[in-house]
């Protein structure tokens, strides 16, 4: 008896999955998991592609009558907000929860998020819902991963299929959103659309609370617990916070119209301010102050790709209601089913790109290469909207979205998978987290730019607009390649 509790104890401390093969040969914990984060990114990119049209809609047309300009900055800063939240949720599970219980937690407040935009009246429903959805989604993103990582013991060979299984339910579920909610949203209203990403979040949350159990306890384990002495600090902080964003919106200096500003601001000072807590600590050798200083213009660079590649968001939807050819043989279909064309391809060509480092292995070009290729390739894609620029209502034919969407991604995967990845082999030991905060500082940046961006985007006169920031980010992607070889001296060994 005694031998078997122990044996139970150190499978669980290692991986309760060591050898279970039930789910698709990878241990059947991950099945929860993998539930719970593709009806996480069902409900938050069914709910995200019709989030903008609902507040620019008029309210004949079952919307709020938010101004386009207002509306875009509030996308934007709430996509940031997403990111900044990832921070909050890390420093919660690695102080005081651990992962998985912030990861079930985040699911619930991002189901009352959906909720709250699907049953409560107006502008009410829209921030309670947003800030909950944002605050949840960050939680869950800064997690899951980490839980994901206790099911395999060290040396596991299956860990990489493991995550390439868990990356297809992220995928899927963010294919399935647009497509239901958007359904929903044009035959019966946008409340309908809420109420079914609410349900989805709902269906994985159930699922997920019954195989929780099933997760190792590794999973719950706090790494750095916050001392009891200092609850009370950090609760008095947490609500100083909130009593200040709460008076600076009561006396009108936070506003929905440059709400993407204070976030752009946020994220900047915050940024800046983990760049010198890391460079100006003694406890880092000059090898590691090297690498951080070589991640800085990856930092950069990073910010101007998602300023790009979050407009799908914002000025991507907006030419999609207003410029795009919906039609299929008389039939219109759904703003956000746009939304659902990246992750299939996505899903296409992950694989693709991966076999195709798989096969280069050391010849595959370096981290910057990756950055610089991947930033001109998103700046091709804007260029791409030229040819049928300034065209007239619904002229744009929907495949021609399908190709410049197609280049959305191939940019995406030069940037994306390698950039959380060069991240941590950039950090030093001890500042290991704040390296990927760092990283997720990138996005929220870009992401509330892409919001900010939006506001300058005409309709009426798109040229200036996709030309400039198209070339703009082409001679970003240029100037990282051409100062690649000092980028890589930095990074002291780090390709």
């Amino acid at each position: 008896m005694g031998g078997n509790d122990t044996d139970t104890a150190e499978r669980s401390s290692r991986g309760a999955g060591d050898r279970d093969t039930r789910f698709f040969g990878q241990p059947w914990a991950l099945a929860h998991i993998f539930s719970v984060e593709m009806w996480e990114r069902f409900s938050f990119y069914g709910m995200q592609g019709i989030l903008l049209i609902y507040m620019y809609y008029s309210v004949a047309e079952g919307g709020l009558g938010i101004d386009k300009v207002t509306a875009t900055g509030i996308v934007g800063a709430y996509g940031g907000t997403v990111y900044l939240s990832t921070i909050l949720g890390a420093w919660i599970a690695d102080r005081v929860l651990g992962s998985e219980r912030v990861l079930f937690y985040s699911a619930f407040v991002i189901m009352l998020g959906h909720i709250a935009l699907a049953v409560l009246p107006s502008t009410a429903g829209l921030g309670v819902g947003l800030v909950l959805v944002a605050v949840g989604s960050g939680g869950l993103k800064a997690n899951a991963t980490s839980v994901v990582g206790t099911l395999y013991a060290p040396g596991d060979v299956r860990r990489d299929a493991g995550f390439s299984l868990y990356y297809l339910g992220i995928n899927l579920g963010a294919f399935l959103g647009p497509i239901v909610t958007g359904f929903l949203q044009s035959s019966y209203g946008f409340h309908w659309g809420f109420g079914a990403a609410a349900v989805g979040m709902a269906v994985g949350l159930t699922q997920y609370s019954f195989g929780r159990k099933q997760l190792p306890a590794s999973s719950r384990i706090v790494p750095d617990p916050l001392p009891r002495s200092r609850y009370p600090l950090m609760i008095g902080l947490a609500v100083a916070a909130l009593v200040l964003v709460i008076a600076l919106t009561l006396f009108g200096v936070i506003r929905p119209d440059n709400l993407s500003g204070v976030v752009i601001l946020v994220t900047l000072v915050a940024a800046v301010a983990y760049f010198i807590v890391i460079l100006s600590s003694p406890h880092i050798t000059p090898k590691d102050r090297s690498r951080v200083l070589g991640f800085l213009p990856l930092f950069l660079v990073n910010v101007g790709f998602w300023s790009l590649y979050q407009q799908q968001f914002t000025v991507l939807t907006i030419y999609s209601d207003e410029r795009l050819d919906r039609t299929i043989g008389g039939w219109t279909m759904p703003v956000s089913w746009v939304n659902s064309i990246n992750p299939i391809f996505v899903i296409i060509l992950s694989g693709v790109f991966a076999a195709l480092w798989t096969k280069l292995g050391t010849r595959q070009p370096s981290t910057p290469v990756k950055f610089s290729l991947g930033t001109i390739i998103m700046g091709v894609a804007f260029l791409l909207f030229l040819p049928w620029a300034n065209g007239a209502p619904n002229s744009t034919p929907l495949l021609a979205i399908v190709g410049i969407l197609l280049v959305f991604t191939i940019a995406e995967l030069f940037i994306s998978p390698p950039g959380l990845s060069v991240t941590t082999r950039l950090a030093p030991e001890r500042f290991h987290t704040q390296m990927v905060a760092l990283y997720f500082l990138s996005i929220a940046l870009g992401t509330s730019i892409a919001g900010w961006l939006a506001q300058f985007y005409d309709p009426k006169n798109e040229v200036p607009y996709f030309t400039i920031l198209g070339f703009i980010a082409i001679a970003i992607g240029v100037a990282l390649l051409a100062a690649v070889k000092p980028v890589l001296h930095l990074m002291r060994g780090v390709r």
